[in-house]
């Protein structure tokens, strides 16, 4: 779940530390134990070739081994040393993560353009909602020209503070929107948990301008 630095609010949504002491103590309420029944849903349903595909906030890395297995190349990142220990004990070594332990505010150079995917799930909901637009320049300097973004939102109904910060998918569109990428498909999936149910949203969004061309940001466009 965690992502990186969240700036105001929430200690959790700032501070490693936050995210280490509920590692080491076990407390982990956003992880579902294995991978969400919608994702696994995506990709049965063969519409999504294998590829190139990051995971912000991958946690213990559940989702971003069930795309492994099914033979995406998979980057997990989480800026909580716990979870990168849980992801490396947790390791499939028939289809193996890239493990990076980084914010993802500050993420290296290479990554630029490399992904084909984005897959959110629980890392959104733990960033500060002022650095949302931040949080979708990142994941635009991330993708190549005709990348996806697969997102899981949760949660989308109105609550009190923070994290998990609730976030309202037309506002995400819209950020998104202004940066190039078209809606393929938005749902609220039949098949979410039963404790999240009617609170998620799936979105399915594809860039179809080359982020270079909008100048965005540094990481999109100056390192």
């Amino acid at each position: 779940m965690s992502g990186g630095t969240g700036g105001r609010g929430s200690r959790g949504a700032s501070d490693p530390g936050f995210w280490e002491s509920n590692y080491r103590a076990g407390r982990l309420p956003w992880d579902l134990g294995g991978p969400t029944p919608v994702f696994e849903r995506l990709i049965a349903s063969g519409r999504y070739p294998p590829g190139r595909l990051f995971v912000p906030g991958a946690g213990t890395g559940h989702d971003a081994r069930l795309f492994a297995r099914h033979g995406f190349q998979v980057t997990a990142a989480d800026f909580a040393s716990g979870a990168a220990r849980a992801m490396r004990a947790l390791q499939d070594p028939v289809a193996p993560l890239i493990i990076l332990q980084a914010d993802l505010f500050d993420l290296p150079p290479f990554l630029i353009g490399l992904f084909d995917y984005v897959l959110e799930y629980t890392c959104v909901c733990a960033i500060d909602p002022a650095r949302r637009a931040a949080y979708v320049d990142v994941v635009t300097g991330l993708l190549r020209p005709g990348g996806v973004y697969l997102a899981l939102l949760w949660p989308t109904g109105a609550r009190p503070g923070g994290p998990p910060y609730p976030v309202e998918p037309g506002a995400l569109i819209s950020l998104f929107a202004a940066r190039g990428f078209t809606l393929l498909e938005r749902e609220t999936p039949p098949d979410s948990i039963p404790e999240r149910r009617g609170d998620e949203e799936l979105l399915v969004l594809k860039l179809t301008v080359d982020s270079c061309q909008q100048s965005l940001t540094t990481i999109n466009c100056q390192l």
